[in-house]
């Protein structure tokens, strides 16, 4: 599913609309097996160079072509938003994971502290994930020294922890993750830190559950590759959520609205 359709990219300049669903790109058709980063794969090219883009939009099929371009993502948004019952509540809204991302969450929740924000919401709905490292980080932010953040087990059966080396910078406020059936990877491991280490509350629907690490290996001849498992995720409680995605403490289903908050009931935040 396309989402937060970036403005001024090919996409958007194209007619492609959040919430229309990837069909085919180039002649490869996805299956109900294909994961966000499957998409991305087949629409990355050569800057200049054209793609043919299938969507479908409330059971309509849908052809574009897009030429290629270079984007810059805003990766990460915050506004401030009021919750009866809770007051002021800093919503930072983290569309993919990269090695700036928790600097960037960081300087967001000093700002909204100093606007007065009493509570945070993280919005990763959508977010198809990124850079592991990105959402280590970002889940650290608001956990205390030493708390597991995630298991990496690789295929010999080799387990590397990762946990907190130092206190975050949040350790009180109260916490919000609000996720979906299309929040992955990197978005699922920092919210199952938060969830499990008991720092937020989930809410929305159970996530994707993109809980491994592929490679791809070329076949000769040119006969195109295929995906090797080489490590998998286990949350702080070593659930792997693979396949599974993570469970939600409070259930919101089909929640699109841009104000995050409409989303979330009070008792989320412990009123």
């Amino acid at each position: 599913i396309a989402s937060d359709v970036e403005a001024n990219s090919p996409a958007a300049n194209g007619g492609i609309k959040p919430r229309d669903i990837f069909v085919e790109v180039d002649g490869f058709r996805f299956d109900d097996k294909a994961t966000p980063d499957d998409v991305a794969s087949k629409l990355r090219g050569p800057v200049d160079s054209k793609v043919g883009v299938v969507m479908e939009r409330d059971g309509k099929t849908l052809d574009y072509i897009l030429q290629r371009q270079k984007i810059t993502v805003t990766s990460v948004k915050t506004y401030m938003s009021e919750k009866a019952g809770v007051g002021k509540v800093g919503v930072i809204r983290i569309k993919s994971f990269s090695g700036t991302t928790a600097d960037t969450v960081k300087k967001a929740i000093e700002d909204l502290k100093k606007k007065g924000a009493v509570a945070f919401v993280l919005d990763v709905r959508n977010n198809p994930g990124g850079l592991l490292p990105g959402g280590i980080d970002t889940a650290s932010l608001f956990l205390d020294a030493n708390k597991p953040v995630v298991f990496e087990v690789n295929k010999s059966g080799q387990v590397k922890a990762t946990e907190t080396f130092a206190p975050g910078i949040d350790l009180e406020s109260p916490v919000v993750v609000l996720a979906n059936c299309n929040t992955a990877s990197a978005a699922e491991v920092m919210s199952a830190a938060l969830k499990e280490n008991g720092r937020a509350k989930l809410v929305g629907e159970q996530t994707f559950g993109k809980g491994i690490v592929q490679t791809i290996r070329q076949l000769s001849y040119n006969n195109g590759g295929v995906a090797i498992t080489v490590q998998r995720y286990e949350t702080p409680l070593h659930n792997d959520i693979n396949k599974s995605g993570i469970p939600v403490d409070i259930e919101s289903k089909d929640c699109t609205s841009d104000d995050a908050l409409t989303c979330i009931p009070k008792e989320a935040f412990g009123k």
